[in-house]
């Protein structure tokens, strides 16, 4: 892929909190998530795990659990980004995972939503229901599917939020 097309992808991606009833080839949520294994990692432990759930009833279950997640349930795939939790550095090493597979989805024409989940009240609930064991927190999950709503968010300018050498 061309630099040009990275940062393309990169520049559009939203999140996107509604679907349409299209299920994710397993191949390509195996793409997703080896993107996010390749994700940068301090001292490169890769302390990761990814749980993907693209049954009907776990997605419905994680939606009920997670206070801002409602719209999982009618996601194509959900994936928790759990770390181990003795990592040094499991938040960052979970949220560089993370990103790696927001933009891969994207680049697969598949829209995402980034739904918190490290020390958030749902967390442990969330840990249990999918069978994770208790030496990982969870970090992030992340909805993916197909929409046909286009999502616009005005960005803060780049004039706005950098200042070169100094403030």
């Amino acid at each position: 892929m061309a630099a040009n097309e990275v940062i393309r992808v990169i520049k559009e991606r939203r999140s996107v909190r509604e679907y349409i009833p299209k299920p994710i080839p397993r191949e390509v949520l195996e793409d997703i998530v080896d993107c996010g294994r390749l994700a940068p990692s301090a001292r490169n432990l890769q302390p990761w795990l990814f749980v993907v759930s693209t049954e009907k009833q776990i997605k419905e279950e994680i939606s009920k659990l997670a206070l801002y997640g409602k719209f999982i349930a009618n996601a194509g795939a959900c994936i928790s980004v759990f770390c181990e939790k003795d990592a040094n550095h499991l938040v960052e090493d979970g949220c560089a995972a993370t990103q790696n597979m927001l933009i891969a989805a994207k680049a697969y024409g598949i829209d995402s939503c980034w739904v918190a989940g490290y020390e958030r009240p749902y967390s442990e609930d969330i840990r249990k229901l999918l069978g994770v064991p208790e030496k990982y927190k969870l970090i992030s999950l992340i909805s993916l599917g197909y929409s046909d709503k286009k999502v616009t968010r005005d960005k803060k300018t780049l004039d706005e939020i950098v200042r070169w050498e100094r403030y």
